[in-house]
């Protein structure tokens, strides 16, 4: 049987129009795949979120590597704008385009085809498991949660994860995730009184209460970076009153702000930092300051050692680069993994992700596999 060629599979994927929360098709392909390749499939859906787990070898191994992914996309924005079919997964040059060709249909692609392969060629001592889901680009509440709520109620588990998500900024096998910053928003409401602009002393303005929060808090020093962690982040994203009038004072005033943190932090201890500061608001005003908060991950890192080597071996021996260890970005799914078990994440160049005409070089996903079955191999050696 020849291998499993992960640039087709791409393609097949990529013209799935699987955006999130939809499946289109696209874990159904997977699920006949791993099934036909010897694999026990079991879906591990909740909700309207389709999820596919997959596992070669016995849940009671000693030694059973996971791999993580996901294959829903974000919407593809005006469609006039693309200079190729956002979903025909056409190639030029060298290069696929079409939305989720590097987030990150390819990574799944990649990891399932040495996954295939290996097992069929090397039958290891052990187990391999793919945790798959159809609920990563949207509110990731029954996507991957859902399969570790499903493996703990199956008995099943991994021993060590790896997440596919693009993790190279500009060059590949550049950079290893082995932790993320924890991501919260606050959404603030000040409510005053409605009145006209000339006779201010008859209203109660809750913007002057607004601006003086938000600049406290955009002005405040988180903290300057931890061992290894860049400094937390706190942005003002959005302040609106609704108010189209020039000679009307609204009568309330909300605002939301995006707390990208680290280990010097939690939830729980900005959270209790910006109930202080909204409370000494809205003394100094005398006016009432809303505020709830939406803690979408906690910061955490997997500590250089055994899991972060074996991954960056496996980049340096297939792309002569030796990868940084970062813990710099947004959030992924590594966030619920890590609960599980020690998690690291490696994928490809995520320049063009989210991107019109999001796009992936041909060689990186075929070098892609080519590093996840060399991870395979000396995890199992």
């Amino acid at each position: 049987m020849s291998d499993l060629d992960p640039v087709d599979l791409t393609a097949k994927l990529v013209r799935c129009a699987s955006v999130t929360p939809v499946e289109a098709g696209a874990l159904e392909l997977l699920h006949r795949l791993l099934s036909e390749a010897g694999f026990d499939c079991a879906w591990a859906d909740r909700g309207e979120v389709r999820n596919l787990f997959a596992r070669w070898g016995s849940k009671g191994n000693e030694r059973i590597f996971g791999f993580n992914g996901h294959t829903d996309v974000v919407p593809i924005g005006n469609e006039a704008d693309w200079t190729m079919p956002p979903f025909g997964a056409e190639i030029k040059d060298g290069v696929m385009y079409g939305r989720g060709t590097t987030d990150m249909k390819s990574g799944v692609a990649a990891f399932v085809a040495a996954a295939v392969d290996f097992v069929r060629d090397t039958p290891p001592d052990g187990a391999i498991v793919l945790a798959i889901t159809g609920d990563e680009e949207g509110d990731a509440v029954d996507g991957t949660t859902a399969l570790l709520d499903y493996m703990t109620a199956a008995g099943e588990r991994m021993d060590v994860c790896l997440v596919g998500e693009p993790t190279c900024p500009e060059r590949m096998g550049e950079m290893i995730k082995i932790g993320r910053r924890g991501s919260m928003n606050a959404h603030f409401r000040v409510i005053g009184k409605q009145g006209h602009s000339a006779y201010p002393h008859r209203a109660k303005n809750p913007l002057p209460a607004m601006m003086r929060l938000m600049d406290r808090l955009a002005s405040h020093e988180l903290d300057q970076g931890t061992e290894h962690f860049d400094a937390s982040t706190l942005a003002v994203v959005t302040v609106d009153t609704g108010n189209k009038a020039t000679n009307v004072i609204p009568a309330q005033c909300s605002a939301t702000i995006n707390i990208r943190f680290n280990d010097a932090h939690s939830g729980a201890s900005l959270s209790g930092w910006l109930q202080a500061e909204a409370d000494k608001v809205a003394t100094e005003f005398a006016i009432e300051v809303g505020l709830q908060i939406t803690i979408s991950g906690e910061s955490f890192i997997t500590p250089p050692g055994p899991l972060s080597d074996l991954v960056s071996r496996a980049v340096a021996a297939e792309t002569g680069v030796t990868p940084e260890l970062s813990t710099s970005g947004g959030t992924s799914d590594a966030r619920f993994v890590q609960h599980h078990c020690p998690v690291v994440e490696f994928g490809l160049v995520g320049q063009s992700m989210h991107q019109v005409d999001e796009h992936v070089q041909i060689a990186h996903i075929r070098q892609l596999k080519a590093i996840y079955s060399r991870i395979l191999r000396d995890y199992f050696a």
